[in-house]
């Protein structure tokens, strides 16, 4: 019998148990090399065709063509915040961005160390409770780019389709909170990029998805490390990489094609989010955070009646086994992070925890 708990941690998050049951076997010994995952060359044969099935499996799960260079990095979302205009941001253009949270503020502060960045949009005069529309976006006149935040995990807002940047500006989307958790147009975009921590595999990976031809047209002379073209050229070991990352990236994908992809992912996101959802609603007690409309599936913010209960509450959950319930600690409250291995008995279970919790404390 496991002894895991409900683990709703923000990230990093749940891994399939399937998943982490291989990793156990490979750790000592992959593929009868005699050689565990972690001891192998990230030149040599083996790791060349773990590197090969992620990138496969990442393709066909999101349809991603050969258009495009996917890129296993390092150093977080962060990292993109400045590599992006690092790398496309000229000291004379501008980019425009989205506002909807804390990461696209960090993005935005960083983008401003190369070219103007305009904010096109903002819900921080409602504390980021809502994903702004195409009435309140006001774009610049030329916009080398406009990037946005498609899940916001500290506040639970999410965009439910991505907004349509304006002529000869390409779209540039920080996926870190739900890239393949649904299906994604990948040709919209002219880079995604995502830690893989939530939805896809563990910390220390991100994802980059970029169009190839943005790869000849960095805008000033940069470090090797933050040019995207030499990355892709190296197939993303232009230095050591995280083998044991980009293999569980792999693991996870091959998972999520086993289960029926991207369309199913997503049925089961709406499912697990709905439970939490349904159990707010139906509350005097509880509260949810964000509008209604722009409800994150994969992060449920809410509040209780006063801090103490809050803590109360999150302290009796721990206790009945669900784990990572606090809000982040900008904002307080509680958060329950539905990624993509996350039961669905969790929430069951956290919403019948919420409804006894109310019975006794309401």
């Amino acid at each position: 019998m496991s002894d895991r708990i409900f683990n709703f941690s923000p990230g990093p998050a749940n891994l399939p148990e399937a998943v982490l049951n291989q990793a156990q076997a490979d750790l000592l010994n992959i593929d009868g090399s005699g050689i565990g995952i972690l001891e192998h060359s990230h030149r040599g044969p083996v790791v060349n065709r773990v590197f090969d099935e992620a990138e496969a499996d990442c393709r066909a799960l999101a349809n991603i063509s050969d258009d495009y260079a996917l890129l296993f990095l390092q150093g977080g979302a962060s990292t993109q915040f400045f590599m992006v205009p690092a790398n496309f941001l000229a000291a004379d253009a501008t980019a425009d961005y989205l506002c909807t949270g804390s990461w696209s503020k960090k993005a935005i502060a960083e983008a401003k160390h190369y070219g103007a960045a305009h904010v096109a949009c903002s819900s921080q005069d409602r504390d980021f409770t809502y994903v702004p529309g195409p009435g309140q976006t006001r774009y610049s006149s030329d916009p080398a780019y406009v990037h946005f935040t498609s899940n916001n995990t500290i506040y639970g807002t999410e965009w439910s389709q991505e907004p349509t940047p304006p002529r000869d500006a390409f779209l540039v989307c920080d996926a870190s909170s739900d890239l393949f958790s649904r299906p994604i147009d990948v040709s919209r975009y002219g880079v995604v990029y995502a830690g893989a921590q939530k939805n896809f595999g563990p910390a220390g990976v991100t994802l980059v998805i970029i169009r190839r031809d943005l790869l000849e047209r960095p805008v000033r002379e940069l470090p090797s490390m933050l040019q995207y073209g030499l990355h892709a050229k190296n197939g993303s070991r232009y230095n050591t990489p995280p083998v044991f990352g980009v293999y569980l990236i792999g693991r996870v994908a091959r998972w999520m094609l086993e289960a029926g992809g991207l369309t199913v992912m997503a049925q089961r996101a709406e499912a697990r989010a709905r439970v939490v959802y349904d159990a707010i609603d139906a509350s005097s007690f509880f509260r949810g955070t964000a509008d209604p409309d722009s409800r994150s599936r994969m992060n449920v913010t809410f509040r209780a009646p006063s801090e103490e209960l809050e803590k109360r509450f999150i302290a009796e959950a721990e206790k009945n086994g669900m784990s990572g319930l606090k809000g982040h600690r900008s904002v307080g409250g509680m958060r329950a992070s539905l990624y993509n291995a996350f039961p669905q008995r969790g929430c069951e279970v956290l919403a019948e925890f919420m409804r006894d919790f109310e019975s006794r404390n309401g």
